[in-house]
């Protein structure tokens, strides 16, 4: 088995903005990067389909600063990436450099998403590095082989100039999706936001150095993906096929 750590969702490098959790409840919502690509007209994605989301998890939470629960004006006209497609249970990459081990994964090797989220209510730190998603892949496609009856699952088949050799993971249903409630796994230390060290040590490691979790450029990998998922497991995760509910 083999397992990768990915980072998902709009932040301050690509967005300018953290989609809110909820420190008490783990609640969150899941709000992908901007798209910079032309889509197909027919496929195209865009923030709106967020805001009614965003606007239900600020009736829930009336106590939230305006700034966190809001999406930001620049952001409500724009597509978005919305990717991983939880809804397709799809994850979509150039398979080069950063993502190139992706194309080794096979059935039954494990995506594990996180993202940096911003807390509604009173937190020890100021960003919530959260477990938020994971696949055990079903399969991985080149984007050219995909049949235009299913472009719409992923935004890599989405745009007007698909890159043939994009590497498409589908995961397995009914063992794969979107965390119903995050799960907390960072801290701040060493002057970034890392793993922390029980959780690591729960893990059994992870490649980069000291559980690093901000961007880089090589995807993390789990050193012993089976106790990865005998820890996930003990979290009683709810996994579900949905972008947001």
């Amino acid at each position: 088995m083999r397992a990768y750590l990915i980072r998902i969702g709009v932040d301050q490098a690509y967005g300018g903005w953290n989609a809110p959790m909820d420190p008490r409840t783990r609640e969150f919502v899941w709000v992908p990067i901007p798209e910079t690509r032309p889509m197909r007209a027919e496929l195209k994605r865009t923030y709106a389909e967020i805001v009614p989301v965003l606007k239900s998890f600020e009736q829930s939470h009336t106590d939230a600063r305006t700034a966190l629960v809001r999406l930001p004006y620049a952001l409500q006209s724009q597509q978005i990436h919305l990717d991983p497609d939880f809804s397709h249970l799809t994850y979509g990459d150039s398979g080069t450099r950063r993502g190139k081990g992706l194309t080794q994964l096979g059935k039954n090797d494990v995506l594990v998403f996180y993202a940096g989220l911003r807390p509604v209510a009173r937190s020890e730190h100021q960003l919530v590095y959260a477990l938020v998603g994971l696949y055990r892949i079903a399969e991985v496609v080149r984007a050219g082989s995909v049949p235009s009856t299913r472009w719409a699952e992923n935004a890599h088949t989405r745009c007007i100039e698909t890159e043939p050799a994009d590497v498409i993971v589908r995961g397995e249903s009914g063992h794969s999706g979107r965390l119903r409630r995050c799960i907390p796994v960072g801290e701040f230390r060493e002057k970034a936001y890392r793993v922390q060290n029980p959780i690591l040590d729960a893990w059994g490691g992870l490649s980069c150095k000291n559980g690093y979790l901000q961007r880089s450029a090589v995807l993390p990998t789990f050193l012993e993906p089976a106790k990865f998922m005998r820890w996930f497991e003990a979290q009683q995760p709810e996994l579900i096929a949905a972008n947001n509910v």
